[in-house]
This record gives structure tokens, sequence and C-alpha cells, in this order.
């Protein structure tokens, strides 16, 4: 929400001399298909979904697409019309009840709407649900949702989808909505030319020649997942795989590449995928799908965190195309997509949220899922290096939660700010056995497999840590200003003075400054305060030590005493 300025002077000096909130100056406009799009309408809220059983066949020259959805659902309350979502052209073409009533529906503005008979509650239907269409082609992918005709460098047919944020319904009929994921799971099946492989979320479960030309390719999941992961990938592909043994035992890993990506796949990515399987699961516990496995597959955009798919379009080389967002040189040890599409696979899609505005749930961890591989890689140092070098492409625009029920995004400050905050709680912590256990690994395991809302995890936090962190969400996830920690020496540098300004009222980021042989803590506020230094403890205090650990602005101001 977006508050009012004040006017009159005293509030303006109020204002500038101690902690404010300031808001982005004009609100975005929000329709009535956000509102749809994001918010539990009654049209949705007395149903839930259960398992999704899609069918597409793509044609590669028309770029038209047709299929069926077999949506399994349970009945939660007084039945109604039923709200599908799915975008224009795509057209349905008949609804089926249990697999015999065909029910009638009819499209307003954004959504579809179907009658639906009374129906009790705690009962459990069918709705399949069969369309067509011009496909919506994605013009700049990942980041614009669609299908994606493409060509691999032979000149041969390469398709896929991208739809995170524009939603599933790009493609499919569904309940777009991230807070209803399918309880038992989902399948898809891909019917494709016979001269193509088409490889999709889970296990393979059935392959069937159709003896005219195509093949149909089932694949399943068992885990619930959101709409927006189930993903179909068909091209020149092949395989190989191996047996990791994790923590929950033994973990099918399997990569699809294309044919003439094999032999430099098979060199170059099961070391990264160790590493990342490594680092992750000691950091966040087990792999959240074991059941349906691991896999990597071959795509031409940049990668996806699709749920036990994740996309790989990184050109074999470390870094993220040649880069390293950190300019520390740490980011070009590893493979970004590889390591940051992974980590979404524990914040994500093992934890989701319901509401798209509290996305730096999935983005804020993964993000700082970096900071934690190239920790746990090459030490805390290099991870302390490559957390303060990602904080440059920080822009703090507008807020990281925009507003609720209306699909609204918020900044892209969703990645390395709310990375660089999850860095500055962990310093202040200073207790990595707690941070590690009782935050990474209690939320992926407190929060299993479920959707959850940003208040949830920041309450677990400071329940967990016995710290009221309330303040400290509200500075980084709901301003763009950047806390400004004041401090000033005594002459005879035998005290120290401090406080935060240019922040909300009762920011309290703890701070724990160390050395070899010393550790201060304090937990600052607005107001001054006060400690006694000893004095190997004075060198702690410089801007540069502060900046480097914590995400505020450090000034030594001049001593008022």
């Amino acid at each position: 929400m977006v508050r009012k300025k004040y006017a009159i002077a005293f509030v303006v000096l109020f204002i500038y001399s101690s902690c404010f909130a300031q808001q982005t100056a004009k609100p975005p406009v929000y329709t009535l298909a956000d509102t749809l799009r994001g918010s539990i309408t009654p049209e949705r809220a007395w149903w839930d979904v259960l398992r999704y059983d899609l069918s597409v066949k793509p044609d590669y020259n028309t770029k038209t697409i047709s299929g069926f959805n077999e949506i399994k659902y349970k009945v939660t309350g007084k039945s109604r019309r039923m709200q599908i979502d799915m975008r224009e052209p795509l057209q349905i073409d008949k609804v089926l009840l249990d697999n015999k009533s065909e029910l009638s529906y009819a499209k307003e503005g954004s959504v579809w709407y179907i009658k639906m008979p009374g129906q009790v509650k705690g009962s459990e239907h069918t709705v399949a649900i069969s369309y067509h269409g011009k496909a919506h082609e994605a013009i700049r992918p990942p980041w614009d949702g669609g299908w994606s005709w493409d060509k691999d460098s032979l000149g041969r047919p390469w398709m896929t989808v991208t739809c995170q944020g524009l939603g599933a319904s790009i493609w499919y009929p569904c309940k777009d909505h991230q807070s209803d994921e399918p309880d038992n799971g989902a399948s898809l099946t891909m019917i494709v030319p016979d001269t193509l492989m088409a490889v999709a979320n889970g296990r393979m479960v059935s392959k069937k020649d159709n003896g005219d030309g195509t093949v149909s390719y089932k694949w399943a999941v068992v885990n619930p997942i959101s709409t927006y992961c189930l993903i179909p990938y068909i091209g020149k592909y092949v395989n190989f795989s191996e047996v990791y043994n994790g923590q929950k035992g033994k973990l099918d890993v399997n990569y699809w590449v294309l044919d003439y990506n094999l032999e430099k796949a098979k060199t170059y990515m099961p070391p990264e995928v160790h590493n990342m399987l490594n680092a992750f699961e000691h950091w966040f516990g087990p792999y959240p799908f074991y059941e349906d496995g691991y896999k990597l597959v071959d795509v031409s955009n940049t990668g996806m965190e699709h749920q036990s798919a994740v996309s790989y379009g990184n050109w074999y080389k470390p870094g993220y195309r040649g880069r390293d967002a950190s300019g520390t040189g740490f980011g070009m040890k590893w493979d970004f997509i590889i390591i940051h599409e992974s980590g979404h696979e524990w914040f994500g899609n093992n934890l989701t949220t319901k509401d798209l505005a509290d996305m730096w749930v999935h983005e804020g961890f993964t993000n700082y899922s970096e900071t934690l591989f190239t920790d746990y890689i090459f030490g805390k140092e290099a991870a302390d290096a490559y957390n303060y070098g990602i904080r440059k492409g920080i822009k703090n625009d507008k807020t990281i939660i925009p507003a609720y029920n209306v699909n609204g995004h918020g900044s892209g400050d969703m990645y390395p700010k709310a990375g660089n905050m999850l860095h500055s709680i962990r310093h202040g912590l200073d207790n990595d056995s707690l941070f590690r256990n009782i935050i990474l690994r209690g939320l992926n395991k407190t929060f299993y497999h479920q959707t959850v809302t940003s208040k949830q995890v920041e309450e677990y936090i400071s329940k967990n840590t016995k710290f009221n962190y309330n303040k400290v969400f509200d500075q980084y996830l709901r301003t763009i200003q950047v806390p400004v920690f004041e401090f000033y020496f005594t002459a005879d540098k035998k005290k120290l003075f401090y406080r935060y300004t240019n922040c909300v009222t009762g920011f309290n980021l703890p701070m724990v400054l160390k050395n070899e042989t010393t550790r201060v803590r304090i937990i600052p506020s607005t107001q001054w305060q006060s400690i006694n230094l000893k004095n190997e403890q004075v060198d702690l205090f410089t801007k540069e030590k502060i900046e480097k650990m914590y995400y505020v602005t450090a000034t030594e101001v001049a001593n008022t005493k």
C-alpha cells in the first residue's frame, strides 16, 4: 500500500531526522483480469485440485496446439461455477464431468466459467477440458512466457514452454494460482513426431507409437507441483544417467541433452550437479523430490526451475553465460544456472508461495543459495565477498513485496536485496548451526511440499531464533531505503555511540563484528546507544567491515559528546 506523504514542516523534519518508510510515488494500476488471476475468487474457492492429467499435441509448422486436461478435484464448499484460467487465443472445445456429463461453459473477460451441478462437500470428481488454438509464443524466454518454436544448431525442431509469472494458463486450462497445487501430482503426455523425443517432469510412464508418424510420451510426478513448473521439452534429446547417494538414499539423476552435446555434457554436468547436491543437501536438507528424481534438460533459453526437470541453457560454461554478477571471480568458478535453478527445488518448488507478491521467498533464498554454495566450496570469506559483490545489482526502484491478490510483481530486488537481507540476518545471529539446521533445513522440513506466505516464513524465523525480526523484514521487503548505521567514538576511543537512521521505526537488525581475538554484539535502534570498547575492538567498527557483513550504509559521524 502507498502511504500519503506528510506535508507539514515538522513531520518532514521528523522524517529526515529519524526512520521512515518511503514508498514508490506512483502505485501500479491493476485490472479486473489481475484480480481474477491473483485472488481466490468464489469460483475458485469451493474446489481443491487433486491432480492434473494433461495431454498436448503441438504443431511445429503452424505453431498451434491441441489437447485436454483432466482435472481431478475435491469439493471443499458449496459448488457453483468453476473458474478455469486459459488465455486467448486458446479456445475450449468441450467439457466433461466425470467422463460422462457434458457441461456448458462461457468466456467472461480473461477467464472461463463452467456451469457445475450441485456436488456434495467432500466428494471427488474429474472435469476434462478439451482445447485448441494458436499457442502464445515467447519472444524473450524465459522472461517472456509462452511456447518456444526453435531450431537446434542443425536446424531441427526444438520446442519447450516457459511461463513463470505469466502463468501456465498461457498454454493449458487450469486453476492458475500458486496456492493450489495438485496434491496427488500430475502427468504430461506429449504427442510428437516419431523423429523427436519428448521429456517432462518426473519419470517416464509410457511410450506409445500411434501408427501415424507420431509417438505419445507420458511423464508423471507423484509430488505436488506448481502449474508453471509442468513443462514439455521436445527435440533431438538423448539421455545418460547416474545414481547419487544422498541424505535420503539413492537419487536417480538424469541428463537429457541434444545429441550433439552428449559427450561434453557427460564431462561437464555431473561434477557441477554433485557439488550442487552436496552443498544444498548440507544447507537445506534432503533433495525434496527423490520419488520423481532430478534431471537437467537442454534448452535454448537460459534456464528455469521446472520441478525435477530443471531446464539448462548456460552453454556448458561457468558463470552466467560468461558473466559473474558479483565481479569477484567466484561466480566464474561454478555454473550459475545449475546452482541457482536447482536451488529452487528447495525454495520455490518445495516451499511455494501462495501469492506471487511473496516471490522473494523463492528468489531471495535461492539467490542466497549462490552465497551458501560459494561458502560450502570456497569458504566463508569467499561467500562474504560474493554476497557483497552482487549488491551492486540492487536498484531500490520499488518494494520487493507489491500488492496482494492481483498477481503483482515486486521489484527484481527480490533476488540480490533479499539475499543480502538473509546474509545480514545470518551475520547478526552469529550461529551457523542455528541458521543452517533451524532456519534453512527447518523451513524445508516444516513446510515440506506446502504453499506458504511471507508472513509464515517471517514468523517462523523470528520464533525459532527467539528474536523479533518483524521490522527487519519490513525494512528490506516493504520499503526502498537502505538503513544507515551512524556511529562515532569518544575522543579516547573507549566508548562507541551508534544508532540506525533512514529506516522504519523499530528497525533493530542485530550486528556482530569480530576477528580472531575479539567479538562485539550490538542491537542498534533508532535511539543513540553506547558501548564500552576494548582497544582491540575499535578496529572492528569501520565502514568497510560493517558494510561487507550487513546491507546498511555505515557512516562515522562527528562526535557530539
